[in-house]
Parts: C-alpha cells; sequence; structure tokens
C-alpha cells in the first residue's frame, strides 16, 4: 500500500494515485506514453483535484469548467485521473489500449469527462479557444484549459490559434505548457528549438506565467489567478518527463515504452520511496 498524502493537501494524494495507475497501465503490450504521462501527473491533479468545476460535463455547459489534452499521448495520466476522481471505474484502467476498449491509445470523446477526441497535435488549442468564445457570448462564468506538449508548438496552427485568442480577448482561455523538453524525436530545442518560449507567448498578447511543474502550490496559484481582463493565460510548467520512473526519467525512450512486471514493481517502490 502506498504511503498516503496528507488529507489536507488533495492534490498530493491524486498526484500519488495518477502515477501508480499509470504505472500500472504501462505493462500494455501496446505500450504507453509513460514520460508525457508521468510529467503532467501533477498539473492532472491540481486541475482535477482542486480546480475544474464539473470534471465529468455532467452539467449545464455553463457550469462547467472544460480541459483538453491537446497532447493526446499523455491519455494514461488522463484515464489514471478520472479514475482516481470516479469519472470511469478504476477497474477500466486494466483495459487501456484493449481492442473495443474506451480507453484508447488516445482519448476519445466517447468516454465520460472527454469533450473532445484529441491527438492529433496542433489541434486542441483552437479547441480551447472556441470553447472560450462560445463560453464569453452565452456570458458563462468557467474557463477552457487546454494541456499541449512543449514539442507540440512546433505546428504552426497553435500560433493561429494563440493570435486569434489574444485578438478575441479570451481571457476564459487558459493553456498549460508541459515543458519536458522531450519530444519523440529527441531534445525539442535540438528538433526546433523554441526559446525564448516566455517572450513569444508574450508577444502574443498572452499573459504568461511559469512554474515548476511538479510544485503544487505554485500549480495551484498559477490556475487559481484571476484572469486579466482581455487576455489569456499561458502556463509554462518546467517539468521531467517520465519522472519518477527508474531508467525511463528525462530520457527520450519513455515516449512510449511497455514495462515488464519487474520494472513496474521498481517505479512502485521509486514512487513509494520518494513519499516515505
Amino acid at each position: 500500500m502506498l504511503t498516503q498524502a496528507p488529507p489536507h493537501d488533495v492534490a498530493a494524494g491524486l498526484a500519488v494515485e495518477i502515477r501508480r495507475k499509470v504505472i500500472e497501465m504501462s505493462g500494455s503490450p501496446n505500450g504507453v506514453h509513460i514520460g508525457g504521462s508521468m510529467s503532467i501527473a501533477d498539473l492532472l491533479a491540481v486541475l482535477y483535484g482542486e480546480v475544474l468545476r464539473d470534471p465529468a460535463g455532467d452539467g449545464p455547459s455553463g457550469d462547467r469548467d472544460y480541459l483538453v489534452l491537446s497532447k493526446g499521448q499523455a491519455s494514461a495520466g488522463l484515464y489514471a485521473a478520472l479514475a482516481s476522481t470516479g469519472v470511469i471505474p478504476e477497474a477500466e484502467c486494466a483495459t487501456y489500449a484493449e481492442e473495443g476498449g474506451r480507453l484508447g491509445g488516445h482519448p476519445m470523446k466517447r468516454l465520460p469527462g472527454v469533450h473532445f477526441s484529441t491527438g492529433a497535435l496542433g489541434h486542441g488549442l483552437s479547441l480551447g479557444l472556441g470553447i472560450a468564445l462560445a463560453g464569453q457570448r452565452y456570458g458563462y462564468d468557467n474557463r477552457a484549459y487546454v494541456i499541449l506538449g512543449d514539442g507540440e508548438l512546433q505546428e504552426g496552427s497553435n500560433w493561429e490559434a494563440a493570435m486569434a485568442a489574444a485578438h478575441l480577448g479570451t481571457d476564459n482561455l487558459f493553456a498549460i505548457v508541459d515543458r519536458n523538453l522531450w519530444q519523440i524525436s529527441g531534445r525539442t530545442e535540438d528538433t526546433m528549438s523554441l526559446e525564448p518560449l516566455t517572450d513569444k507567448w508574450a508577444s502574443f498578447g498572452w499573459r504568461v506565467l511559469t512554474v515548476d511543474g511538479h510544485d503544487h502550490g505554485q500549480i495551484r496559484r498559477a490556475l487559481g489567478t484571476p484572469a486579466e481582463p482581455g487576455r489569456p493565460t499561458v502556463v509554462i510548467a518546467r517539468t521531467v518527463k517520465g519522472r519518477g520512473v527508474p531508467g525511463l526519467q528525462d530520457t527520450k525512450q519513455s515516449h512510449s515504452a511497455t514495462l515488464k512486471p519487474e520494472a513496474q514493481r521498481l517505479a512502485l517502490e521509486a514512487l513509494e520511496s520518494e513519499l516515505a
């Protein structure tokens, strides 16, 4: 049994559950994008544990927030969050990537809590912009959150959406960049440099916040901050790809991997040791 986080820290306990479930799903013969799922575990924990209103999406549109996982390859992290918060059955995590199941390698709209099918990189920010714009025009008091991969930002469609979001004044749109410095082909800065990333977003008219993507306090403050009128917000979260997984942390190999039982055991032990 894994050590439990202090009861007052909802996100800490949820982050443990998300990581544990991702490690368990990583035994799938189809492989799991364990690196990108583990790098956003703390972001998901704060979002689902403390920030999102009606994450299951059961209530009226105006009474719920929306989360778009643009980096859809990190679906295991999303499924772990949905299962850990009761949106989907925990037992369903064992069906990850099985033929005919609901938990595909990329999230599909047929699953509760998933509003859009994603995974074709570069599209999620435009979806989030549409949600935010509709919310403003209907007078809703809600937010659209979009989790983007950093390598994904090499797709030009992101910058079209960024330019439009600032022009349209969608201050209810929050983008979150998983800045783990890796993509499938290697280091982001070796593939196509993104820096100076903060300046890029600011030049498009966005308010830019930078956080340690594994520090719940910093994440909480950034996502809980009041919107700046007329300006969308981007949170650049510095993270570690495959965080906590022995042999895979901060490596290209963690992008997609299948963990054998011994590797899963070591990963769970490492998680337990980190909590001790």
